[in-house]
């Protein structure tokens, strides 16, 4: 009798079942690669949306400390308004008017600042400029280029508080035109893009001046004069 058991079965794979596993990892691997990058563009937003975030809320303290130190100091005359001494300018995409600087850019003393809503390429933005008040001429504020504090803003515009000649708080008004008067208070309203995802916090700068200053009281005859006033006021003893 023949002892033989027939041929040894392969225990190795098909080709079917090796292209079968070779495109179920293919799928395994394709959706991996898909969900680390929708992972990947998600944390890239919202890397943006925080810097967005946090460049918005510096420049709201920024605006807020600078319109907050208004000084009543001219930087122009106006001849065709009886020589009024220009103190403050503003319209509804533009102010001009005088502060101290933060930190070593104030070295020289006070400086002329522009704030002022501009269009680029991308859009609209929010843009700062200055120069030194001392032998300040108009031209000066060119020698550089505008910092930008916003960028992506889809709407903005001034506003001033006033007091009429009882004394009484004004409404708000787009446009200022008592150059020779710092107003009560200034508003900065901005919007932005859907796309932003950003909600400009309210910016209300009141002028932290005295009351003459506000009024335009006729007391400080000169530059000289204001300077030493103001050290004057700040050597006094406080309470």
């Amino acid at each position: 009798m023949s002892s033989g058991t027939g041929p040894a079965r392969s225990t190795g794979f098909t080709l079917v079942e090796l292209l079968l596993a070779i495109t179920l990892m293919s799928m395994l691997l394709g959706l991996a690669y898909g969900g680390l990058r929708t992972a990947a563009r998600s944390a890239e937003r919202g890397e943006v949306m925080l810097a967005a975030g946090g460049e918005m809320r510096a420049a709201h303290q920024f605006i807020r400390r600078q319109l907050n130190q208004l000084l009543p100091l001219p930087y122009a005359v106006d001849n065709d308004v009886a020589g009024t001494r220009v103190l403050f300018e503003g319209s509804a995409t533009r102010i001009q008017f005088v502060a101290p600087m933060p930190g070593y850019l104030g070295s020289g003393g006070p400086q002329v600042q522009v704030l002022e809503l501009a269009q680029d390429n991308e859009g609209r933005v929010l843009q700062f400029s200055h120069a030194l008040l001392q032998g300040f001429e108009q031209e000066r504020l060119s020698d550089r280029d505008p910092v930008i504090l916003l960028e992506g803003v889809e709407s903005a515009d001034f506003e001033f508080l006033g007091k009429d000649e009882n004394g009484e708080l004004t409404n708000w008004s787009a446009s200022w035109d008592q150059q020779g008067m710092l107003p009560v208070a200034v508003r900065l309203n901005i919007e932005y893009g859907e796309q932003a995802r950003l909600q400009w916090p309210e910016l209300v700068a009141g002028v932290k001046v005295d009351e003459e200053a506000v009024t335009g009281g006729t007391g400080r005859s000169s530059y000289q004069q204001v300077i030493k006033d103001l050290m004057n006021r700040e050597s006094r003893p406080r309470s």
